[in-house]
């Protein structure tokens, strides 16, 4: 009987896609929980929100760095083994916190164990299946997974918030504890290290096409290695200087405090929750279409758009909050639609300048930079509301580094001449 597998009208680098996506919208949703916990584990302990900040920022610093490590590890022992090491070690902490009763235990269980756990099942790992499994429709693949962390929030958010509304913040620890014990056996089962391993190539490769050699030596050496390269080049400079103002005005500003911000200013958790989870919808299409363009335009002008727009909406928020739910719904839809729709063409420059073999390991120094910058504004968002009582100073600074990120961007590849072609202009030259 053929395999069905083999043939034609079925790779199965798509089911390493979908495992690949579930896993990063559970570990997108664990990701995203300190939102809904940042009040609530404030009253039930007396924790101001530095304090509560610092535990996220910790995270966010350690999920990053770990991600070049976890790209090199990932292509000494095979991507299966980690992933499943990263949920026993996740699964542990999210018990643990469970328990806990001192700001210390908070840093060790969900700023480290979590953190560094979560590292290795993140953009990373998005990148790195999609450079081994994939040659055809790679931008969009790559698009795909990366909205699944606005798919997490939806799936999530709205669902632990109205779980800690009714019985408190501990049921959102066992909720996600759930999530990753019915994951695990189908990693287990079915997620595969490379297409040779199903006797395949990548999906869309030539016949002739050879797989790329399995890394040898020291992991640790190999990721510091990748450093090294990229610290050498002035475009890993500018790609790391704009993702750190991503992050920091993602996942670090808006996904760790948009929700105590709208509590503040009269709404409800599980509505604060929601509206976070809306951002998700939007990033969704955004994100796709984000992977569907950098197959086909130049990715700087993608990025300089993208960092503009969100810039301009950051700007705008403080007086969304303050006005009512129409203004508040423009700022959902415009900054929704590029949340993280820097990944793909960000993933796409790391790959045209540096190599297909050094990609997933220089990008995850590249994703490092993304996390030092969600880090710098979770705890610095933080402080400055114990200190000014309000947001409005976090936003607009924010809006201001956005600006600037545009303006990082476009000067990629200017000074070195190696001006990354589309692939459109690509195709033309083939022709």
């Amino acid at each position: 009987m053929k395999d069905r597998a083999a043939s034609p009208r079925f790779h199965y680098a798509w089911v390493i896609a979908i495992i690949t996506f579930l896993t990063l919208l559970t570990t997108a949703g664990i990701r995203s929980t300190p939102g809904v916990l940042l009040v609530p584990l404030g009253e039930d302990f007396h924790w101001n929100r530095a304090t509560v900040s610092l535990a996220i920022a910790i995270n966010l610093v350690l999920f990053g760095l770990f991600g070049p490590f976890a790209a090199a590890l990932m292509d000494r022992f095979g991507v299966r083994r980690v992933m499943l090491i990263a949920f026993g070690t996740i699964a542990c902490a999210l018990l643990l916190t469970t328990i806990m009763t001192e700001p210390w235990q908070l840093y060790i269980l969900w700023g480290g164990m979590v953190g560094t756990s979560t590292g290795a099942t993140a953009t990373v790992l998005a990148a790195f299946v999609t450079n081994r499994w994939f040659v055809k429709q790679r931008g969009l693949v790559l698009g795909v997974m990366t909205a699944s962390n606005a798919t997490g929030q939806l799936v999530f958010l709205p669902l632990l918030a109205t779980l800690i509304t009714s019985f408190g913040w501990r049921a959102a620890s066992w909720t996600t504890l759930t999530a990753i014990i019915i994951l695990f056996p189908l990693v287990a089962i079915f997620m595969r290290n490379r297409p040779s391993d199903k006797g395949l190539k990548a999906y869309g490769a030539e016949p002739d096409a050879v797989e790329p050699e399995r890394s040898v030596g020291n992991p640790f050496a190999n990721a510091i290695n990748g450093l090294l390269r990229g610290l050498r080049s002035r475009d890993f400079w500018l790609l790391s200087g704009s993702f750190f103002i991503c992050g920091a005005t993602t996942n670090g500003l808006i996904g760790t405090h948009l929700i105590p911000a709208s509590m503040d200013h009269g709404i409800s958790e599980v509505t604060a929750a929601s509206l976070l989870a809306l951002i998700g919808i939007f990033d969704i299409i955004g994100t796709t279409a984000s992977g569907w363009l950098s197959d086909r335009v130049d990715n700087r002008v993608l990025l300089a758009w993208y960092y503009g727009l969100r810039g301009l909406s950051l700007l705008f928020l403080p007086y969304a909050l303050g006005t009512g739910f129409l203004s508040l719904a423009v700022f959902i839809v415009f900054y929704g639609l590029d949340w993280v729709a820097t990944v793909p063409p960000t993933v796409r420059l790391t790959a045209d300048i540096f190599g297909k073999a050094s990609a997933a390991v220089i990008f995850g120094w590249i994703f490092a930079a993304h996390q030092l910058g969600a880090a710098f504004a979770s705890f610095g968002a933080g402080t400055l509301y114990t200190i000014l009582g309000d947001y409005q100073v976090s936003f607009l600074l924010a809006g201001l580094l956005s600006l600037i990120a545009s303006g990082l961007v476009i000067r990629i590849g200017h000074k070195s001449g190696k001006i990354p072609p589309t692939p459109k202009e690509v195709s033309q030259q083939a022709a």
